[in-house]
């Protein structure tokens, strides 16, 4: 998986990246892609493998949250989101599983910002940070390293980009292009780079 999604959970928002790009074999098919879905108003889902696969599950996810708070009124919290969108993984795991890995991040109200990592076998752990596909491997030690509880949102973009250096520096796979939104108290917005 040539996909890139990174998260960073703070103390009241969470900051998720993606690239831009959308490659089959040696072919970039597209440059500007946007690999993160609003869900509602207050979360975000960033999905990383299969083209088909993300889009499919990444609509079915942000239908039934819909749904859902068409029918009851009352949005479901980003952990009660994590775990419908875990539980939809594991049923189509037994009939025809979902080849995408997730990174879904949230603000609420009561509970604060929280971040959590789902894989396409149906596993599920709340993060204060994390990433998706091969560039998990460059990034990973960045966020380990540089990660602070007390991070604000412009500390948190300056860390995604001390990432995207090291991914242009050392990835084969080169993703020029990376979109950046925050979710926060104040709802969604992208990053302008």
């Amino acid at each position: 998986m040539a996909d890139t999604v990174i998260g960073i959970a703070g103390k009241d928002f969470v900051v998720m990246a993606a690239d831009k790009s959308r490659a089959r074999s040696i072919v970039i098919m597209v440059n500007e892609e946007d690999k993160i879905m609003n869900l509602e108003r207050n979360k975000l889902l960033g999905a990383s493998g299969s083209p088909g696969d993300c889009s499919q599950f990444c609509d079915l996810i942000q239908k039934n949250l819909n749904l859902h708070r068409f029918k009851t009124d009352v949005p479901l919290s980003t952990n009660a989101a994590a775990h419908f969108t875990r539980n939809q993984l594991a049923q189509a795991l037994r009939k025809s599983p979902y080849q995408c890995n997730l990174l879904l991040g949230g603000f609420d109200e009561d509970e604060g910002a929280s971040l959590y990592y789902l894989d396409y076998l149906a596993s599920l752990q709340k993060l204060k940070y994390g990433a998706q596909g091969y560039a998990s491997y460059f990034v990973l030690s960045i966020l380990d390293k540089d990660y602070r509880p007390d991070l604000t949102v412009e500390d948190a973009v300056a860390l995604l980009h001390n990432c995207f250096a090291e991914l242009r520096q050392r990835f084969m796979i080169n993703s020029p292009n990376f979109i950046i939104k925050v979710v926060d108290a104040n709802g969604i917005r992208v990053v302008e780079q």
